[in-house]
Order: C-alpha cells, then structure tokens, then sequence
C-alpha cells in the first residue's frame, strides 16, 4: 500500500523550514554583513576575517551534530526534539544579532560580537535546520510524497529566499541613519518564526524504528559517507548550490543600490523562473531523471550568470539573468533534496541503516564553509576592484561597478559549469534504482510495524 503523509504535516514541516531559512537568509546572506560594515562602521577585512574563522566552526559542528541525532533515542524521535527546544533559543539569537552594543565604534569589539553571534546563530541553525532538512527521509522512503513535500517547501522557501532580497534593500539603515525600527521589526519577526517552529512540531512525526538500530563509531561513520559515490557526486551540487544562493543575496544588496535598475522587472522574472523551474522540474524529473533535470538547470543558470558578470547593468540583461537565477533556485530547492533523499537510501542498501543525520552532518560540513567564502571572495574582489564601503549609493567608480558585477556573479557563473559535467558521473537512476527504492519502501513499513507492535 503506497505510504500517504497528511497534507498539515507537510505545511507546518514546509512553514518552520522556510521560516528558519528566512532568519538565516537575513543573517549570513548579507545582510548581518552590511549592517556591520556599512552602519556600524566595522572594516570589511575584518568581516571577511571573522567569515573566514566562522568557517572552521562551521565545518567541525555539522558532522557532530548529524552523528549525536543519528543517535538520539527520546520518545518524540531523533529529530524533533532539536526543533522544538532550540526554536525559541533560535529566535533570541536572531534579535541579538541586530544589537548595537555600548563597544559600537571599536573595532576589536565590533568583530568580536560579529564573530560570536555568527558562532552562537549557527550552532542553534545547525541543531533545527538539519533536523528539518532530514524530515522528509525520515517520514518516507517514496519519492512522490518527499516530492509533493519538497514543491511545498519551495512555495516557502521562495518566500525565504526572496523576503531577505526584497525586504533588506527597503527597511536596512543607511549610514548616520537610525535604526531602530530596523531592530524592532527584526526583533518581531525572530519572534513570530521562533513560535511557528515550535509548534509546527506538534504536527508532524517520524518514523521511530531507526532510532533503536546501532549505528557505528564516528570515524566509521564518516569514513562510509565518502565511500559513497553517489555522494560525492551531490556534494559537488550541493556546494554551489550554498555557495550561489549566499553569494546572490550578498551581491544584491549592493546592486540595486549601485546600479539605477528597478527592481520590480527583475524580482518579476526571479519569481517567474522560479514558477516555471518548479513546475518544468515536477513534471519531467521522472521522464528525464533527476540527473538530467540538474544538468539542465545548471548550464542554464550558469549561461544567465556568465552574461550577469560582464553586461549586468543592463536592465535587457538583468531580467533574463533574474528568470535564469529563477529556474535555478526553483531546481536545487526541487531537484537537490531528492538527490539527496537517493544517496540516503542508497546508504541504507549499502550498510542497512538510516543516517539521514550523519549525512546531513558532512553535506554541511564540506558545503557551509562556502557561505564563508562567498562573503569573504565578494568582498575581497570589489575591494580589489576599488569599492568604497562608505560612500552614498550610486557614486562608485565605473571599475568598482564592474568589480561588483564580476564578485557577484562570476564564480557562481563558472561552478555551474563544474556540475553541469559532474551530473554524468551521478550514478542512481533507470530501473534498477526504482525497483531497489520500492523494495526500502516495504522493508521500512514492515520495521515501523514490528516496533509498534
């Protein structure tokens, strides 16, 4: 009998993961950057520094954190208790990023509070946000159902990623500016998405037979993750993936406010892709296969950031590279989590656990230090280029314009590339695959009943 998730489970799972995206998004996009370096005054070498050192925690935490939930035996599961005790640490994390200290103006303790609210912020995201990544696996082995969760996702997730894009150009203080009702509307909406995950774990469950299994010492465990081809395979993806969606909204921010292009035309054509990407994605990811799917959506996005690099500051350019980034954005929140949700299933053939955990774990392990470097290479390249942090908006040199464009858009542009030929490596699709997938099916409904009994 094919597995039914009900249709509330799905929209609370979908809200607090968009929620948690949207805090993120706000945070380690760009925005906690700009508030830093453009209202407080902090030396963006500086900024790029404490990304820099934020990196290591970031890759030591994840694989850490996968490996203790893989583990964990409460009652509630292995996963929810992470999302529904650290929600409202979470939230006050959030508002205090935004807290300008009586130390504002001193260099020194301006990068200590930027780098100890992005340590103290991750290490809460990491503890919610992979338990909600690892959700959909955990509630079901088939594809159709993880995929009509992963389209709601997307309907949220476009909201998470466009609401730090829209909202941060229109309500961020400008230098000399006051910005309290900056803080204040930070304040209320970490709040509002601290109570929405917390009780969206109320609505939703997993299954509990995986918890009882005995999983191996962390070395083995880790040592089985990269023995995966398949893996390694979506690594490559799931690195510029991070990459792109921190460097975009990075860069952003500080295109609108450089270059007199509307925004409504190009948030238009990002929306517009994004529908067309997921609803092309939905319907043909079992015609063409999943692989396909994503070497498609890469060699268009990348063809739509190449041109962005060199001709963005042309309105005729820009709407056509926003539909680009649309389509591609609307894939790896679509197409990528499915890969995902193979490489564990293909694990599980291999080992004959579930280490959902531990392989969420290592993906952010290899791929979250990409948000560092995002920050830390845009930066560094409009700095190199001749872009002056402080000066009022519209007045950079033509050559910092073009620096920005080529920081912003140029390396996402040539990673693209990079997986568009990794996808022929991919190995799990055809036949074989659908037929081993199904068989898990029956096998995880057969455990799931024997532990209830």
């Amino acid at each position: 009998m094919k597995e039914k998730i009900p249709l509330k489970s799905k929209l609370w799972l979908a809200a607090a993961d968009g929620g948690v995206g949207v805090l993120c998004g706000l945070v380690t996009g760009g925005g906690m950057t700009y508030y830093f370096t453009k209202w407080m005054g902090l030396k963006p070498s500086l900024a790029s520094l404490a990304w820099l050192i934020f990196g290591i925690w970031n890759a030591v935490n994840d694989p850490l954190f996968g490996f203790i939930s893989d583990r964990t035996k409460s009652h509630l599961g292995r996963r929810i208790p992470y999302i529904r005790y650290g929600a409202p640490f979470y939230a006050l994390s959030f508002i205090l990023c935004w807290v300008a200290f009586p130390w504002a103006g001193n260099q020194g303790a301006m990068f200590a509070q930027f780098l100890a609210s992005l340590f103290i912020f991750d290490a809460l995201y990491t503890a919610i946000a992979t338990s909600l990544y690892v959700m959909p696996y955990e509630m079901t082995v088939d594809n159709d159902e993880r995929g009509s969760i992963f389209i709601i996702k997307i309907v949220f997730s476009i909201f998470s990623m466009a609401f730090p894009l829209v909202i941060l150009p229109l309500i961020q203080p400008e230098p000399g500016e006051s910005a309290v009702s900056f803080r204040i509307f930070m304040t209320v909406l970490g709040l509002i998405i601290g109570a929405i995950t917390f009780l969206s774990t109320f609505f939703y469950s997993e299954k509990h037979f995986a918890k009882e299994e005995e999983q191996p010492p962390f070395l083995t465990a880790l040592i089985d993750c990269f023995k995966n081809r398949a893996f390694l395979v979506f690594e490559v993806i799931s690195f510029t993936v991070i990459y792109i969606q921190t460097a975009l909204m990075q860069g952003v921010l500080y295109y609108f406010s450089e270059f007199k292009i509307s925004m409504i035309p190009c948030y238009g054509a990002l929306v517009a892709g994004a529908v067309i990407g997921m609803i092309i994605w939905t319907i043909m990811h079992d015609r063409w296969g999943v692989n396909n799917c994503i070497a498609i959506m890469c060699i268009v996005f990348s063809a739509g950031c190449f041109a962005m690099s060199f001709f963005g500051g042309s309105l005729f350019v820009a709407v056509p590279g926003f539909f680009a980034a649309g389509i591609g954005f609307a894939g790896g929140m679509y197409l990528v989590p499915m890969m995902m949700g193979d490489v564990t299933d293909y694990d599980e053939t291999r080992t004959g656990l579930r280490r959902e955990g531990m392989y969420a774990g290592v993906n952010s392990f290899i791929t979250k230090p990409a948000i560092s470097i995002a920050q830390a290479a845009f930066l560094t390249i409009i700095t190199a280029f001749g872009y002056v942090q402080n000066l009022k908006a519209g007045s950079q040199s033509q050559s910092a314009r073009q620096g920005l464009l080529i920081g912003w858009m140029l390396i996402p542009a040539i990673l693209l590339l990079i997986c568009f030929f990794c996808m022929f490596l991919y190995p799990l699709k055809g036949e074989k695959w659908d037929k081993e997938k199904k068989r898990l099916s029956e096998e995880h409904a057969k455990k799931e009943s024997e532990y209830r009994k």
